[in-house]
């Protein structure tokens, strides 16, 4: 038996244009054969099985499909869309997992499945639970309201009461008079004598 590989690349839940989950998942993964080389452009075929509680519980659904891979090995494939060998994929409980996704496939297109895979399915898929949801809140919320109208203005506080004026400051202390400064020196009187000569 050969050994093939195949690496999951990403599990999606599609949106509808009206917001509501549909009763399906996308899948894609990448296929390679024994050698390693990418599985390109040719029809592989795939069960997929959701298993409830564990790797190896209770499988609630299985499906075949036969996608084509592209140029790069990968195969994309709706989960719900595919031909159903047992189970009801829209009645499936997501609020009562942990569910998992068992993949096996036929890298030739047929139903000899030598690539076995199961991973847990994580937040992503429990989208499909909100159609639940709603059911329990009561649908759907509708539009947003208009709107309201601006609340009263509160009214104006009153003025507060002016406070105490403060009491005036201490007068300062009045200085000391200053030592009076020392009386200079007299000046000195000039005497002129007037000589007359008599001839």
């Amino acid at each position: 038996m050969k050994k093939l590989y195949t690496l999951i690349a990403s599990v999606v839940i599609t949106l509808t244009v009206f917001a509501q989950a549909p009763s399906k998942m996308s899948y894609q993964a990448v296929v390679r054969d024994a050698g390693d080389a990418l599985v390109t452009s040719q029809a592989v075929g795939m069960q997929l099985s959701i298993v409830k509680d564990s790797a190896s519980g209770t499988v609630v659904y299985v499906e075949t499909q036969t996608p084509t891979s592209n140029l790069n090995g990968l195969v994309s494939v709706e989960i719900g869309s595919g031909t159903v060998v047992s189970g009801t994929f829209n009645t499936i409980d997501w609020s009562s997992g942990p569910y998992f996704i068992k993949t096996e496939t036929d890298p030739t297109g047929g139903t000899m499945y030598t690539i076995t895979g199961t991973s847990e399915l994580l937040s992503v898929p429990y989208a499909l639970h909100a159609n639940t949801a709603d059911s329990i809140v009561g649908g759907i919320a509708g539009p947003k309201g208009p709107k309201g109208d601006t609340g009263i203005q509160g009214l104006k506080g009153d003025t507060g009461v002016a406070g105490i004026q403060g009491a005036q400051g201490i007068q300062g202390l009045k200085g000391d008079t200053g030592v009076a400064g020392i009386q200079g020196i007299q000046g000195l009187t000039l005497i002129v004598f007037k000589y007359m000569i008599m001839i």
